[in-house]
């Protein structure tokens, strides 16, 4: 499901107002094509690719019995045939037995050998490892609300059905749409929203009818280092359990990916990777080596194509799991989401219109009574720079920052106010009355 590159525009669809940076999968995603498209670089039907000569194995097997006894027959004939034919025959006997090298036929000709491939135990920490710990937790999701469908991915957080997603994978089923789940083994339920969080991107669901389902392993994405490896898992363009490596290319980074319908900002602190993310991707988890659930797949950042659905150019974007778990219990109990407050709206600094100065921090344009900001004496033009350690470059990097604190959380804002850099302590608030930043 897509996020923000600009589409042709469908005249049944409103004007899509979430920034054309980042990809929200929230659209329709549609099956791959059944056969390749025109034009497309496919090898021909009736064309065949030369197989590479095997190098000489290190050690030598002895071919299955089933395999000699099969040699053997052919020796036989061969030499029943008599003459020119018997040189060919043993060629064929040896080629069966002998392990050193290549086939040789009587015309000197190389073949492919063919040798036995060990099934060995996956090893600890690899991706095949880690994918077949976690592809029994998560889940295909096919949602529709009669006129529009789509789909995307899930992760089990109960036995008895509980499953995590994005909010914009099942909010096309918010108004009496219908969501089904496919599981790994093939088996199928419907499900109810239980909770939606549209500023996390975040939504809980219940699989109806099921029981003894694995759940996930939740990790802390807060350990999370830049370089680690990590696993994608999901169902990217409706093709169902699949699994992509890769390491984690950034942290922290403010992902926008629009606003809801009382114009709020989705926006949060990022864990980027260079594991592959398409269309169908998001809901589903993004997990370090241990096999732990680390973030949820959300976005993708675009090439800026303007025809198509959206593929991955080595840039997706993860909801870290840590930001998000008490959201996830307040949607579980059926509560409405909180989220930390500062109590201001902000925007970004802005240079001498050159273009080449870079100006970091989120200037405050106003500051609601009774806030946080307010109390501790924070005015409109002051600009923020740090919260506790996190420095501050964009407004969009403030919103995000606070975002991942709870409400009564004490910080340390650092800003600056005619020039002057100035500190203060504040205890942030609780949106449960209030939408702004």
């Amino acid at each position: 499901m897509t996020e923000q590159t600009p589409h042709p525009q469908d005249p049944h669809r409103p004007e899509d107002p979430r920034p054309a940076e980042f990809q929200e999968f929230g659209r329709p995603s549609y099956p791959p094509p059944s056969g390749p498209p025109a034009g497309a670089p496919w090898a021909a039907p009736d064309s065949t690719q030369v197989l590479p000569v095997q190098p000489r194995p290190s050690q030598s097997h002895p071919a299955p019995r089933g395999r000699r006894r099969f040699a053997v027959g052919i020796v036989a004939a061969a030499l029943l045939v008599g003459g020119g034919a018997g040189l060919g025959g043993a060629a064929a006997y040896d080629a069966f037995n002998d392990d050193d090298g290549p086939a040789a036929t009587a015309s000197g000709v190389s073949t492919s050998p063919v040798v036995s491939s060990s099934d060995e135990p996956a090893a600890e920490g690899s991706v095949e490892q880690v994918a077949s710990v976690v592809l029994p937790s998560v889940v295909k999701l096919d949602v529709s609300d009669g006129r529009q469908a789509g789909s995307g991915s899930g992760v089990i957080l109960s036995s008895d059905g509980v499953i995590l997603t994005n909010n914009h994978v099942v909010e096309v089923a918010g108004n009496g749409g219908q969501i089904t789940v496919s599981f790994s083994d093939g088996s199928h339920a419907e499900a109810t929203i239980l909770g939606t969080d549209p500023l996390t991107d975040t939504a809980v669901i219940q699989a109806e009818g099921v029981d003894s389902l694995t759940p996930a392993t939740i990790g802390e994405s807060s350990g999370v280092d830049v370089g680690e490896g990590v696993v994608a898992i999901g169902s990217p363009f409706g093709l169902d359990a699949t699994v992509t490596s890769g390491i984690v290319s950034a942290l922290n980074r403010p992902v926008d990916v629009g606003t809801d319908q009382a114009g709020n900002a989705t926006v949060y602190p990022a864990i980027q990777t260079d594991a592959a993310i398409n269309p169908g991707n998001s809901g589903g988890p993004l997990v370090d080596l241990a096999g732990h659930v680390i973030g949820i797949n959300s976005s993708i950042q675009s090439n800026g194509t303007t025809s198509g659905e959206a593929g991955s150019i080595g840039l997706g974007f993860a909801i870290p799991i840590d930001e998000v778990l008490p959201v996830i219990e307040q949607m579980k109990a059926g509560e409405t989401p909180t989220h930390a407050r500062l109590g201001v709206q902000v925007g970004n600094v802005t240079d001498d219109g050159s273009g080449a100065l870079v100006i970091d921090g989120a200037r405050i344009q106003d500051v609601g009574a009774g806030s946080a900001a307010g109390d501790a004496g924070l005015e409109s033009g002051d600009i923020v720079t740090k919260i506790d350690d996190s420095l501050i470059t964009s407004s969009d990097s403030l919103v995000a920052t606070i975002r991942s604190y709870r409400p009564g959380d004490e910080v340390t804002v650092t800003f600056e106010r005619n020039g002057q850099e100035q500190t203060t302590q504040l205890t942030l608030d609780s949106d449960a009355e209030s939408t702004d930043s």
